[in-house]
């Protein structure tokens, strides 16, 4: 840490007031670049899967958009984690957001230039994006406390839902931007995920001063010393991380992205070819997205006070169902996809919010943002070929298998987390015997 550095932390060192300012004047800039980046990352949501499909002619690549978005945002989430990690989130997040608005850039430029190639290349870029409006539910975090944790991660993620509902929604009324400048109708939303990217990587590079993770490493750095002093001893940090628990909460993170993802890639696929308007499809997805944000604050609540366990069963529970009525639900029923996408985006909810306190819990300030990197690496990965295997499934079987698979994945967390919760049971009794 350097002297300039060290003179703007000392106050934050020594004072819980200035810690809990500092807190919350985070979260509100969390709060302003989350609604910036809820818009962008709908538009990849909505309209990729159809964009890819008028230019390639076929739906059996339907799901190569989001899949090639999210391993995008798979390096994307690797690099973030570790800028943010050395550098703190304040460059990380603005890098991730900016690039994810470049990539919108160039979809735009290949759909103009019906160029398949370079629409691959600039979905790719355009997954940094969706990897950061992710990460960035971390940066409320670096100063909560343990009770805090899980309500920080909701308040960002609330924040979201502004502009991922307005996203979808916005499809029919960008389209008409897009072809009163000559521009395919496919196009209007991500000129929207464009500005919407940049302006969030702005706010954040811009206003994230003093960074908080910086921060909360250099109290965390403070309280050591003191430890030391009072201990003799410098292995004070590596007892704290908790290998089983970061190892079910990447699962939880992982399993529950890749259903979502899956279904949600298909659902436009579907309804496109059971009669459905894009307005009708636009309100789906908003919906969806709704369902995935909007219930973060009473979701992070239930997550401090009675527990990630119950959580994450919540969410194994919630996203079975959401599979089951996918697949019953009749392909022209726009009510029952509309409950089935809710619930598919409240289950993810459930077990984004659960699986990210217990990442949280189980590392320290020193690797955190490292870990919560890589994990999002997976998560990304997960999601690739969740979104990639969603279209084969369809295309060679149907949309009502694929909400069987999404249900059976589902179900898996449920056992998972309960083993967890009885390993770290026998190992507190093992301790303390």
């Amino acid at each position: 840490m350097n002297q300039k550095n060290s003179a703007v932390f000392d106050q934050y060192i020594s004072s819980t007031a200035a810690q809990q300012k500092l807190y919350k004047r985070t979260l509100i800039i969390v709060l302003m670049s989350q609604i910036f980046g809820g818009a962008g990352l709908a538009a990849g949501i909505t309209v990729g899967a159809l964009l890819a499909k008028d230019m390639l002619g076929t739906e059996s690549f339907a799901g190569l958009p989001s899949a090639l978005f999210t391993l995008g945002s798979a390096l994307a989430a690797f690099i973030v984690g570790r800028l943010s990690q050395r550098l703190g989130r304040r460059y990380g997040l603005s890098f991730g957001f900016i690039a994810g608005g470049i990539g919108a850039i160039g979809v735009i430029f290949a759909a103009n230039i019906n160029s398949v190639a370079l629409l691959f290349i600039a979905l790719f870029i355009y997954g940094a994006g969706t990897s950061t409006n992710l990460q960035a539910r971390y940066a409320g975090t670096d100063l909560a406390n343990e009770k805090q944790r899980a309500t920080a991660t909701s308040i960002a993620m609330v924040a979201t839902t502004f502009g991922a509902v307005a996203g979808p929604n916005l499809v029919t009324p960008m389209g008409k931007v897009a072809t009163a400048f000559g521009m395919p109708a496919l196009t209007g939303p991500f000129m929207l995920a464009a500005v919407a990217y940049i302006l969030a990587g702005l706010t954040l590079f811009i206003y994230l001063r003093p960074d908080p993770l910086l921060v909360a490493k250099a109290i965390a750095e403070q309280q050591e010393q003191q430890q030391m002093k009072i201990t003799k001893t410098v292995n004070i940090v590596q007892h704290k991380v908790n290998r089983i628990g970061i190892f079910v909460g990447a699962l939880v993170l992982v399993l529950s992205h890749v259903i979502m993802v899956a279904i949600m890639t298909m659902t436009p696929i579907h309804m496109q070819g059971h009669g459905s308007s894009l307005s009708a499809i636009g309100m789906v997805i908003g919906l969806h997205v709704a369902a995935m944000y909007l219930p973060s604050l009473g979701t992070g609540l239930l997550v401090d006070k009675v527990g990630r366990t119950f959580v994450v069963i919540a969410s194994g529970i919630t996203l079975a169902l959401a599979g089951l009525l996918a697949a019953f639900a009749p392909g022209d029923s726009l009510l029952w996809l509309t409950i089935a996408l809710m619930l598919l985006g409240l289950g993810w909810n459930f077990g984004l919010i659960s699986g990210t306190a217990i990442i949280i819990d189980s590392t320290t300030i020193h690797n955190r943002a490292k870990t919560q990197g890589s994990v999002d690496v997976w998560v990304a990965l997960g999601g690739s070929a969740g979104s990639l295997l969603s279209g084969v499934v369809v295309a060679y079987s149907s949309y009502a298998y694929l909400g069987f698979i999404g249900t059976y994945l589902a179900l898996l967390l449920v056992p998972v987390v309960i083993w967890a919760r009885m390993k770290q049971k026998n190992k507190i009794a093992s301790a303390s015997s």
